[in-house]
């Protein structure tokens, strides 16, 4: 047997050394440095003219702060700041002004502070009135004909559903099935799983749109296990079976998918999707398990944009819920303050197209002018801290449903919803039905 040499057995020892230190050393079960941040309003709404204040709370081991500079910005949403300053934490606690609006909108707070070379950051928004918040988005005076005139045009193209069972996705009590849809000319389609109870009967059925990007989807069997026939898409074409290779291949394809077709209303590359999903809910009423009542539609951020779509454009829909819905008031950076994603006008973007076309054709898109439309109860949901689907522009298309509304708001949630949130919604979608 060869000796060890002298720096493998000191490189050795070390480690044994290391190894009997962690040992002695517990799992912390908090971080050093805790905070929260947190407005003198409770539920960080204010009257237009009110001075908000923000509050900063932290502690390092659990001693508060003390001697440490907070630094921090104010400027309304998703608009350049317009005050930065510094504060000094004084026994745990430190504390600055959000600024005012004088219209109803939020105002948005950065803050950063460092802990023994750490950095620690965070933000907040807070709302003016957030109920009087109105679209900019004008609405067509062709809207509604538009729509009609397309899904009109797209019967020209079948749906030719096609189903596949997948066993190996089933689940103890859901079976899997993957369906394709087409829904536009030159082969656009969309890809989907349909989730069955395994019990034989007849059920309420559920859409649920994607949302944004082209990432694979999975089976929603957990709402199978519930008691829903379930179809969840994708929008692009792209079947979620496929291997790793040919999905990311033809992934690559959908880069830049939503400044596509910006000419005209009738070139949009969400004209297509839109009618998927609208047959989808066809293709739902057209099964032997669907109960001929019920049908639910949820989704949140592109999700929950297609959730409303979905629900003006198929009048068998007959409950929504939708999550921070995308592409709303998205000409409201046009307007000086926050639009809805894909944010086309808040800085310059490559588009094939100038300003004014873009406006025109977004305003057949736009959810806030598809929210008018509604005439079925619906459950929504978003948060204030949200830096994906500003809530000024979720607000707005929210406060323009006429229809039965219930408006979930938990303002420390960002372009996520709580679990608890998620539960309501399907404890809500329940109450629904007939």
């Amino acid at each position: 047997m060869k000796k060890l040499k002298m720096p493998g057995l000191l490189l050795c020892c070390l480690l044994l050394m290391q190894a009997a230190t962690y040992a002695r050393i517990s799992k912390p079960k908090r971080a050093y440095v805790e905070f929260i941040v947190t407005a003198d309003h409770a539920d960080r709404v204010y009257l237009p003219g009110e001075q908000p204040r923000i509050k900063v709370q932290a502690y390092a081991g659990g001693i508060p702060l003390d001697g440490i500079w907070l630094h921090y910005s104010a400027g309304n949403e998703m608009m350049p700041a317009e005050h930065t300053d510094s504060v000094e934490f004084d026994d745990g606690m430190a504390e600055f002004p959000a600024g005012t609006m004088d219209v109803p909108g939020f105002r948005t707070c950065k803050l950063r502070f460092w802990v023994k070379g750490k950095e620690y950051a965070d933000m907040i928004k807070v709302g003016f009135s957030p109920e009087r918040i109105r679209p900019v988005t004008e609405l067509p005076d062709d809207f509604g004909k538009f729509w009609k005139r397309m899904l009109a045009e797209s019967s020209s193209t079948p749906a030719n559903p096609t189903v596949t069972r997948l066993p190996h996705r089933d689940t103890e009590h859901a079976e899997v099935s993957l369906v394709k849809l087409d829904c536009g000319p030159e082969g656009r389609c969309v890809y989907g799983y349909l989730s069955k109870p395994k019990m034989k009967g007849k059920y309420p059925v559920l859409f649920s749109p994607p949302g944004a990007g082209s990432k694979r989807i999975e089976p929603m069997t957990d709402m199978a296990e519930r008691g829903f026939v379930t179809l969840n898409i994708e929008i692009h074409g792209l079947s979620p079976e496929w291997t790793d290779s040919v999905y990311e291949e033809r992934r690559k394809q959908t880069d830049n998918y939503m400044y596509s077709g910006l000419r005209s209303p009738e070139t949009f590359y969400y004209k297509d999707v839109f009618v998927g999903c609208v047959r989808s809910v066809d293709f739902l009423c057209s099964l032997p398990e669907y109960d001929g009542k019920n049908v639910a539609v949820t989704g949140g951020s592109q999700g929950g944009a297609l959730t409303i779509a979905t629900a003006a454009l198929n009048p068998k829909v007959t409950c929504i819920a939708a999550f921070y819905p995308a592409m709303s008031d998205m000409s409201g950076f046009l307007h000086g303050r926050a639009g809805g994603w894909p944010k086309f006008f808040q800085k310059k973007r490559p588009m094939e197209t100038d300003t004014e076309t873009a406006v025109r054709t977004l305003a057949y898109y736009d959810v806030a002018n598809f929210a008018r439309m509604l005439e079925i109860p619906g459950f929504y949901s978003y948060g204030y801290n949200d830096e994906t689907c500003s809530p000024t522009s979720v607000a707005a298309a929210l406060n323009a449903v006429k229809a039965p509304k219930t408006i979930a708001v938990t303002p420390t949630s960002g372009h996520w919803r709580f679990v608890e949130t998620h539960l309501e919604s399907i404890a809500w979608i329940k109450g629904m039905l007939k």
